[in-house]
């Protein structure tokens, strides 16, 4: 096996399949990339069970063949090198060779053979979106994900696909971000997975706001993005995610309409002098105002006034100023609309005249 490029040539597929090589490992192949090298062209493959990343590159000096190699030192070894060097990497016996210039580099292998690979999965349905497109869906959503909790279906995203729309869904239970577009996708049935939470970390590192287009392939335990020279596939997370139509709020029918940045600068302010811990900041809304009242521990308060288009009067809700700010950042429109019912109730946050991106954040007792 033998190939050469250039450092930046090979420098981007390693960065796109490094990410998912995990550096604590159970077993020893986890922490190696599969290289492949045939047909011109050499392919490299990381995983760490869960989630596989395989990106290719035309390559010179061609002898077909393929090894593991350590993934990190790989990575580290090209990243040091200089701009515009010439790599040249040999397998000699169970050693790779890579050289640079003056610069000579051995790194101990395994056998591709011990390597695991997710072979060919069985396509149930297909869907090509722009790109730009997907990253925005999954850039409004992927910050209401949940980390680490035993309700292990929210440690992931729900992709929902319909005949005629594809919606990214994520909860912690706490809030909700929903964000969907239109689609023209000849689906059997409606489609619903849920992307591990890595998965999409990783989709989300890979994902450009260019005008290319991504394919996606649903199947019964898998799902495969296409994008480019690029293949990435993630098992499913098997649970049920919670009827999240459910929870966005029927009947808030109290609105408060106000500038996005406006209502954020605010909330910035006032989370200063909120409880460390609970984080909760009080909504007082009032007939073209929209109070923010935070208080903390030291007895110490933050109180701001806006002036808003509203007509709802005397309603105090509290909730998570984080929440609030994170709904607002994966808004784009210039003003918001904040929907409310009750002093117990959540509420819904989306743009005005736009139901395409809608954030619901659970109220607090305070």
């Amino acid at each position: 096996m033998r190939f050469s490029l250039q450092r930046e040539a090979l420098l981007k597929p390693l960065q796109q399949v490094v990410g998912v090589v995990e550096r604590r490992q159970t077993l020893p192949v986890l922490a190696n990339l599969l290289v492949n090298v045939s047909d011109g062209r050499v392919s490299f493959t990381g995983t760490d069970l869960e989630v596989e990343m395989v990106a290719s590159v035309a390559a010179g000096g061609i002898e077909a063949g393929e090894i593991t190699i350590p993934a990190r030192k790989l990575f580290d070894i090209c990243r040091a090198l200089p701009d515009g060097a010439n790599i040249d990497v040999k397998l000699n016996g169970d050693r790779v060779v890579v050289n640079a210039g003056r610069s000579r580099f051995t790194l101990a292998t395994l056998p591709a053979s011990e390597f695991p690979v997710i072979e060919s999965i069985e396509t149930v349905d297909k869907v090509e979106l722009p790109e730009a497109t997907l990253k925005n869906l999954m850039d409004r959503t992927a910050f209401a994900m949940a980390h680490q909790d035993v309700r292990y279906y929210l440690n992931g995203m729900l992709v929902d696909l319909r005949e005629d729309a594809l919606r990214c869904v994520a909860t912690d239970g706490h809030r909700l971000a929903l964000a969907e577009t239109g689609v023209q996708a000849k689906v059997s049935q409606r489609r619903q997975i849920i992307i591990p939470r890595k998965g999409v970390l990783e989709l989300q590192g890979l994902f450009e706001s260019g005008d290319g287009v991504v394919s996606l392939e649903f199947g019964k335990n898998h799902l495969r993005v296409r994008r480019g020279e690029v293949q990435f596939t993630s098992k499913l997370i098997d649970g049920r995610f919670p009827d999240y139509e459910a929870v966005i709020p029927i009947g808030a029918d109290k609105e408060v309409r106000i500038g996005r940045e406006t209502l954020r600068t605010a909330l910035q302010r006032a989370a200063i002098l909120s409880n460390e811990k609970y984080r909760g900041v009080k909504l007082d809304v009032g007939p073209g105002r929209l109070g923010i009242v935070a208080h903390n521990p030291e007895q110490e308060e933050a109180h701001e006034e806006l002036e808003a288009d509203t007509s709802v009067s005397d309603l105090s809700v509290g909730f998570n100023v984080n929440y609030l700010l994170d709904a607002l950042g994966a808004l784009t429109g210039e003003n918001v609309v904040v929907c409310l019912r009750d002093g117990q109730s959540s509420c819904l946050i989306k743009a005005v005249d736009s139901d395409e991106s809608r954030h619901v954040v659970m109220p607090l007792r305070l």
